[in-house]
């Protein structure tokens, strides 16, 4: 197979560029340099598709591997063909591989083997091949043998149709055409295993074609079976499954080997086929569901890692709860713990009057201007307690509903506990809930991606599978948004490109002992920090109040020259980028510069130019500011306000197959359905709406027992 050519094919690109994004990877870049600084090697490939491209990559390089490895077996055994050969060449996945290799197998101890054991191969090949035109009966009549088990004719003819049976199921031509029609015409089909009420009750009785679930309904029907409230089984078209492999071994239905093949390739696909190819479609609708899951989960994690933070602002955490209270916990506009505390204003203590006399004592100590919610228990009451509490001041401080998934898990974390050694676990959570609200990136990273809880079934699937792209997601964005060295803390140190845990804990320590980093090139002195991570690193780290005004932008130290060329060209000095008015100017002239021509004169690639021309525009910006903002609030809109066709204004929180769900300010978030998400059809939710995105939805259904809304964007 030409792994170049696929994965161009695949991702439809070029296989020049292919071959060069091949090397630059097998020379050790990180995804979020080749994706950023290398854009004329890869002819511009974005972070995602390089994802992607990598996935494909070791996926195809690993089948390449066992296609060596199962041709050696098979030529070890003597058994290989030039027919075997060009099948294992053709072969694209590796179940279709082992499909292959199948027959070649060493196999446990069969009803087959023992009938080889017992010499009755032979036999098997003559009632096989239909030529021999002896009765079968007499025939067989030549393979009894007591002393091996096969002490009449009906035991040897048994025995023959067992290898037949076995080597019917192993044939991978077989299989791939069964696997193919089922794909094609199989219906899933669900029945309660027990009748009691659970979250499975819509698939109680249940069925679908297999070509048509979407990936949201397999995860769920997998957790309903794992739960035991679910029988589930795939109706197959036997009928024609069994026509189609009696057409191609049985030649003539008059013949005395009608019979016997006949009830061979039953027993073959009801005793062998049939639950293997079960397994296996299970297995592979699982494996493409949790696919799209992960990516779901993925693009989500990146929007919400990507949220504006909310600068310059004195926050108040504050952690719902009931019986042990609400945890709060102020934080100063630099992100640094002023003091913490905790109100009883919830059941059962009802102490209003003393927690608003310990929060506005706060306010009016801190000057706090925002105060952050966790959305988790007692959320709804704590939202109504605070907002009473600001209506009643002069100031205008506003409240924002935080989501607090993975709150806990930091609480209780070995970081939390290095940051806060002397906070007691319970107080931590409302800490994380205001820096979310601050700097969501920056408190995000600290939290095992699993746990921020934007996914669809993140605890169905492959945790490995899902670490691993999750940990890509929070790489780009980190990378994306960029890092100031001199304040970031271990944690998001960490996800820069080129820079491991070991390496991250070595900068803070330097940092540390030498005080603020003046420059990039002082990288070079960090411990285990060498030429190779400071290549990959360097760009993604900014420098504020440093030697080199270019170092609070994404310009790579590589084209500082080429950059400095530009702007004396175009009459200016890198530090004019630090005078406001200069800079206004320097925007200006880089508006009006000729990309094609300027590239050719200070002899850079054009796509680099451009990246170098745009960061010049805004020096020091962070990309997050063209993002939705939050929605703040000051009033509480309560569920029995709600009354169908009202216009509101929410926030997305969750993205899935089905549709998106959004924050309207009441106590649980409102559902719009894929089909409510547009005027025009849409295939997939995430193509029209982001987690953190602020929306206009309609209410277009209310149900008051289970307190669910439906909306509806395309009618707003």
């Amino acid at each position: 197979m030409d792994i170049n050519q696929k994965i161009a094919d695949e991702l439809k690109i070029r296989k020049e560029q292919v071959e060069a994004t091949i090397k630059l990877i097998d020379d050790g870049n990180t995804i979020p340099f080749i994706a950023r600084y290398r854009k004329e090697v890869t002819g511009n490939l974005s972070d995602e598709t390089l994802r992607e491209f990598g996935e494909r990559l070791e996926y195809l390089r690993n089948l390449e591997a066992r296609k060596e490895e199962v041709t050696r077996l098979i030529d070890e055994q003597g058994k290989l063909t030039e027919e075997i050969k060009a099948s294992i060449d053709k072969a694209e996945i590796l179940s279709e591989l082992e499909d292959i290799y199948r027959p070649y197998k060493q196999k446990k101890r069969t009803r087959a083997t023992i009938a080889k054991e017992r010499g009755l191969e032979p036999l098997s090949l003559i009632i096989y091949m239909q030529t021999e035109k002896r009765d079968i009966y007499e025939i067989a009549k030549d393979y009894i043998d007591v002393e091996k088990g096969v002490e009449t004719v009906e035991d040897a003819i048994e025995g023959a149709k067992d290898i037949i049976a076995e080597n019917i199921s192993d044939e991978p031509e077989y299989r791939k055409k069964i696997k193919s029609m089922c794909f094609r015409e199989a219906v899933m089909v669900t029945r309660a295993a027990k009748e009691e009420k659970s979250p499975y009750e819509m698939y109680y009785e249940f069925q679908e074609l297999i070509k048509t679930l979407p990936s949201h309904r397999i995860l769920a029907i997998n957790r309903g079976e794992k739960e035991e409230f679910l029988k589930v089984k795939i109706e197959k078209p036997e009928e024609k499954i069994l026509s189609y492999i009696k057409k191609d071994i049985i030649k003539d239905e008059k013949s005395q080997y009608y019979g016997i093949l006949s009830d061979t390739i039953e027993d073959s696909y009801k005793r062998l086929i049939e639950p293997s190819i079960e397994r296996e479609i299970r297995t592979d609708l699982t494996e493409k569901a949790e696919e799209k899951a992960i990516k779901v989960f993925g693009k989500n994690a990146k929007q919400l890692l990507l949220q504006p933070p909310i600068k310059n602002i004195t926050v108040l955490g504050f952690d719902p709860a009931y019986r042990t209270g609400c945890k709060l916990a102020v934080i100063d506009e630099n992100g640094k713990l002023l003091t913490t505390n905790t109100v009883y204003p919830t059941e059962p203590q009802n102490d209003i009057i003393g927690a608003k006399k310990v929060i506005n004592g706060l306010i009016d100590k801190y000057g706090i201007n925002m105060v952050a919610i966790g959305n988790g228990t007692a959320s709804r009451e704590s939202e109504m307690f605070v907002s009473d509490l600001l209506s009643e001041r002069k100031e205008d401080i506003y409240y924002a509903i935080v989501s607090e998934a993975g709150a806990s898990v930091y609480s209780a974390s070995k970081l939390a506990t290095e940051e806060y050694p002397d906070i007691n676990v319970s107080l931590r959570g409302a800490i994380s809930i205001a820096r979310r609200l601050q700097d969501p990136l920056a408190e995000l990273v600290k939290i095992d991606p699993k746990a921020i809880g934007v996914g669809q079934y993140q605890h169905d699937v492959n945790q490995k599978r899902l670490s691993e792209s999750l940990t890509g997601v929070v790489e780009d964005a980190v990378n994306k948004v960029g890092v100031d060295v001199n304040t970031a803390t271990p944690s998001l140190l960490s996800y820069v490109a080129g820079i491991n845990k070991i390496i991250a804990k070595n900068i803070v320590e330097y940092r540390d002992e030498n005080g603020s980093l003046k420059t990039r090139k002082e990288l070079l002195k960090v411990p285990k920090l060498g030429k190779v991570a400071f290549e990959q690193c360097a760009g993604f780290l900014r420098i504020f109040g440093g030697k080199n005004p270019l170092e609070i932008t994404g310009v790579h130290p590589e084209s500082y020259e080429k950059t400095e060329q530009l702007l004396t060209k175009l009459g200016y000095t890198v530090d004019n980028i630090l005078d406001k008015e200069k800079l206004l100017q320097i925007k200006e002239d880089l508006k009006k510069v000729n990309v094609e021509k300027m590239a050719k004169e200070i002899d850079i690639g054009e796509l680099t130019l451009k990246d170098i021309i745009e960061e010049l525009s805004k020096p020091g910006r962070d990309p997050r500011e063209d993002m939705p903002k939050p929605i703040l609030r000051s009033d509480v809109l309560k569920f029995e306000d709600l009354k169908e066709d009202m216009i509101l204004t929410g926030t997305v929180r969750n993205v899935t197959d089905f549709g998106a769900f959004v924050d309207i300010g009441v106590k649980h978030d409102g559902l719009v359905h894929i089909s409510e998400l547009s005027n025009k059809f849409v295939k997939n939710p995430s193509e029209v709406v982001s987690v953190g995105d602020i929306v206009k939805v309609k209410v277009i259904g209310i149900n008051q027992e289970k307190q669910k809304v439906s909306l509806s964007i395309k009618q707003a």
